[in-house]
């Protein structure tokens, strides 16, 4: 490979859906409200560290409202995808963010899932297994549709690569 073809670390062209926004931010609600409850009803039960208990759940409930506000657009700007005839390019992450080329030559599986949050926003995550130690490729927060087609681009694609003799 060489010339443009070439696989180097560049930033990939593709954006989320835009609903992974909204799937971001109902997972951080659900992570903030089940020990924002639990502490909520120890208080109720538990009268001598009720003001305790009481504050610890407060300062939880802001905290996750002020991360639900604000992380998931964050999270949306910084990740992206792209799919070439020659590679798989993925960035991720928020403090630390990850770049990852996956060659088509080393990719094993591609794989498409749809949790149960995921189905209501109608989205997917794709997966692509490679020989790396490193683990899998994900790509979250996908239009369903899109991940399909893009599945059955990659098994294409990945089908027609032969593979790498390093």
């Amino acid at each position: 490979m060489t010339g443009e073809n070439a696989v180097r670390l560049r930033p990939p062209a593709h954006t989320l859906n835009e609903r992974a926004i909204g799937w971001w931010r109902a997972q951080l609600l659900l992570l903030t409200a089940v020990p924002v409850a639990v502490l909520v009803l120890l208080g109720g039960f538990i009268g001598p560290a009720r003001p305790w208990l009481l504050a610890g759940a407060a300062a939880g409930a802001v905290l996750g409202l002020v991360c639900t506000a604000f992380l998931p657009r964050w999270w949306f700007t910084v990740h992206r995808w792209e799919v070439t005839d020659d590679a798989v390019y993925v960035r991720t992450g928020s403090f630390w963010q990850e770049w990852r080329i996956a060659p088509m030559s080393r990719i094993q599986t591609v794989d498409t899932v749809r949790g149960p949050l995921e189905q209501v926003f109608r989205l997917a995550t794709v997966t692509v297994t490679t020989a790396s130690a490193k683990g899998a490729l994900r790509i979250e927060g996908l239009d369903h549709e899109v991940a399909a087609a893009l599945a059955e681009r990659l098994t294409r694609i990945t089908r027609a690569t032969p593979g790498d003799a390093t």
